[in-house]
């Protein structure tokens, strides 16, 4: 399906990671290549780092017959782009490598963040096709189908409406029925009207929900019409064939517990580094999935129990049902990075920064089962600014850096701005200028009232802080009006102190620019191997 719209042109204002103040240290330190890092990963996040990981594992076999006949399978009811297919045949070939990200099967697409993802993926391959000529590099989106927190994945938000798909089945997400996803549907249509990009957008998802019996068809379905013309090559993992391919690693979690061993190591490097960690391994890292049920494996004295069931096995009988029915075992986010690089002659893995921080938790597991561990790059960040706020916000005077700044910061700024009311700064390192200064003369005669002249001071700057705070106080009262405005912006940009990205949906966007994904993808493009947050600024043409 393809989009296009002439109603408005959007303008980047890039900003650094680290100056937005909304990730964690770990990742800020690994796109700034902090030595602090360097030994949680073995090849840069960049193109000469690409290149590394092919020279150092040009022996590393992968049953790339397998996987296009998988993928054939899987896409065979989809109107893949030519792009795709070829991407598709292309992965016969020993010159021919992925770059994945993978995200759960959210309604609607879930969060804005799931298309930056996606849009990051086929950049990074289309800047490495240009780098390396010789070599062939495919998007891939790994889909989420056996992940089975449908609370997470039930609900989208648009235009702030919060809408809920309520289901009472369990179990892996991508064999839920999309039963009841029309209730959602209609709801969605009574909100967003009938013109003609609404129409389009429900007809979008009609077809994606209402024509397909569970989520992972509907999805597939979907986010091939979405970014099918850019080549995307789109994998469920949830397969019989393919998950033969990964006996051998999954016998080595349930009775060596090789992953915990060496991930655990890894978290007291980080721990001692003064980093937080992500996710913390269990002896075992996979679920024990049947219709219905995906629940936890435990070894419990002499057998192998699965937990909130009457279901166990002995250690021979476990072997047993693994040889006969490897789909019954589904890993967990430990396992299945491991999962995806013995599947996919996979280069790079593009996340997010809470991604990417437990993918920094896995290098030495990834040794240990054999496995090449790929290039880690971090996904585009953007904050969209639609034309009707980027006015407010060019009205009030904001510099658009300064969204990122907490509110109460910011209206503080901003009243200081309009210069009412005097600066306290100087003021206050007046008073502890003459304080200090009187203290080493008071010192000089007589120690015991050095205590005393910092209580003064400390008295005297308090006094002159609840003076500030009353003045504040009185500019908020007199600009009520500019306040509330500043407030309803940043609850646009930061709904309940989230990013947007991570709560919006794309729908909401889409409304007002049908060529919204592509327009964002022409944005990000720009220079994907540097780390920054894109201002997205919408102008009318």
């Amino acid at each position: 399906m393809y989009f296009y719209c002439i109603m408005a042109t959007l303008t980047s204002h890039p900003t650094g990671l680290r100056e937005s103040n909304l990730f964690d240290e770990l990742f800020l330190d690994y796109t700034d290549q902090k030595n602090t890092v360097a030994d949680l990963y073995q090849y840069a996040p960049n193109a000469e780092g690409i290149k590394e990981f092919i020279q150092q594992n040009v022996v590393v076999t992968y049953n790339r017959p397998l996987l296009v006949s998988e993928l054939h399978r899987q896409n065979s009811t989809l109107k893949l782009s030519v792009v795709s297919k070829k991407n598709i045949d292309a992965l016969s070939s020993n010159n021919t490598y992925t770059i994945t990200t993978g995200h759960q099967l959210c309604l609607f697409t879930g969060p804005l963040y799931f298309v930056y993802k996606i849009l990051s993926t086929i950049d990074y391959c289309e800047e490495l096709n240009r780098f390396i000529p010789d070599k062939h590099f495919v998007p891939v989106y790994w889909m989420a189908t056996e992940d089975h927190d449908i609370e997470e994945i039930n609900h989208a938000v648009v235009f702030g409406k919060k809408m809920t798909w309520n289901t009472e089945e369990k179990g892996k997400a991508g064999r839920i029925s999309t039963t009841g996803i029309d209730v959602i549907i209609n709801e969605l249509e009574n909100l967003l009207g009938t013109g003609e990009s609404a129409q389009s957008l429900i007809a979008l998802f009609k077809a994606a929900y209402l024509n397909h019996k569970n989520m992972a068809d509907a999805t597939r379905y979907l986010v091939n019409e979405l970014f099918g013309e850019f080549g995307l090559v789109i994998i469920d993992a949830d397969t019989v064939a393919l998950k033969k391919e990964f006996i051998s690693e999954i016998k080595e979690d349930l009775f060596e517990n090789k992953a915990e061993k060496e991930v655990l190591n890894t978290i007291q490097l980080l721990s001692a580094k003064g980093y937080k960690t992500q996710v913390s391994p269990r002896k075992i890292n996979c679920f024990y999935a049947v219709k219905g049920m995906r629940e936890r494996l435990e070894k419990v004295d002499a057998h192998y129990k699965v937990l909130n069931s009457a279901i166990a096995f002995t250690k021979d009988e476990l072997e047993k049902e693994l040889h006969e029915h490897p789909e019954r075992f589904s890993p967990n986010v430990v396992l299945r990075p491991l999962y995806q690089q013995k599947i996919l002659p996979n280069v790079a893995y593009v996340g997010g920064p809470g991604e990417l921080a437990y993918w920094l938790e896995y290098k030495n597991m990834f040794a240990a089962f054999n496995l090449p561990f790929p290039v880690l790059l971090p996904r585009n960040f953007v904050l969209y600014i639609d034309k009707n706020n980027g006015g407010k916000i060019k009205k009030l005077g904001i510099d658009f850096n300064d969204l990122f700044l907490e509110t109460d910061a910011l209206i503080k700024k901003q009243l200081q701005n309009k210069n009412e009311g005097p600066d306290f700064k100087i003021p206050r390192e007046k008073i502890t200028a003459v304080f200090n200064q009187l203290k080493a003369e008071v010192e000089q005669i007589d120690k015991t009232l050095v205590a005393a002249v910092d209580a003064e001071k400390q008295k005297n700057i308090n006094g002159l802080n609840l003076i500030e705070q009353k003045l504040i106080k009185a500019l908020k009262n007199k600009n009520e009006v500019e306040i509330n405005q500043i407030k309803n912006l940043k609850e646009k940009f930061f709904p309940n102190n989230s990013p947007q990205e991570r709560v919006d949906n794309f729908s909401s966007y889409y409304m007002a620019n049908t060529n919204f994904i592509r327009d964002i993808k022409n944005i990000i493009s720009r220079s994907p191997f540097v780390s920054r947050l894109d201002l997205v600024i919408e102008e009318v043409m």
